[in-house]
């Protein structure tokens, strides 16, 4: 009976601390996304992983990590979502309303159990990289870890795949 009032006070705490964002106050608009649909010879690899408070790595084992456009819409839905930051707290991370067309213009792919991943034939233009890594702690009620992103360019010009460290930092 106490496990079940300790587990549904952790549940009431953790509905309060996670909110519903609204959309962002731009409309999203699919000329300015449909690059990402192009064919494309570049490649983006990452490895994406959260470095906890004390010092262990924990790779993005397994998570998915998408691929989103640069545009006006995206960057006020990350300002949104992320503030001045690359990495919002899994407790804390919003909801978040959007449109239902903006995941058409995205691309998904899962992270390896090394937390490495990779994009191909990758159109030129600006990127957002995100993914989340979360984790219990022995003993924790609430997850550790969070949501995190980095934004990444593609030239076309590259010889090489784009390297991207995707950590929150």
């Amino acid at each position: 009976m106490k496990q079940t009032i300790i587990a549904l006070a952790a549940m009431a705490a953790l509905s309060g601390c996670q909110s519903t964002a609204p959309p962002p106050s731009i409309a999203f608009d699919a000329k300015a996304a449909e690059f990402i649909n192009r064919p494309g010879k570049g490649q983006i690899d990452g490895h994406a992983f959260f470095r906890a408070e004390n010092g262990r790595v924990i790779n993005a084992a397994g998570e998915p990590v998408w691929l989103i456009p640069v545009t006006p819409y995206s960057e006020a839905r990350f300002a949104q979502l992320y503030g001045n930051a690359k990495f919002a707290r899994a407790q804390f991370f919003p909801a978040a309303s959007t449109d239902p067309d903006y995941a058409k213009f995205t691309r998904t792919t899962k992270a390896e159990s090394s937390g490495r991943f990779s994009f191909e034939r990758v159109a030129p233009g600006d990127y957002f990289v995100s993914t989340s890594v979360t984790w219990r702690a022995e003993g924790a009620m609430l997850p550790s870890g969070g949501a995190i992103y980095e934004r990444v360019t593609v030239t076309g010009k590259e010889t090489d795949p784009v390297k991207v460290i995707v950590s929150g930092k």
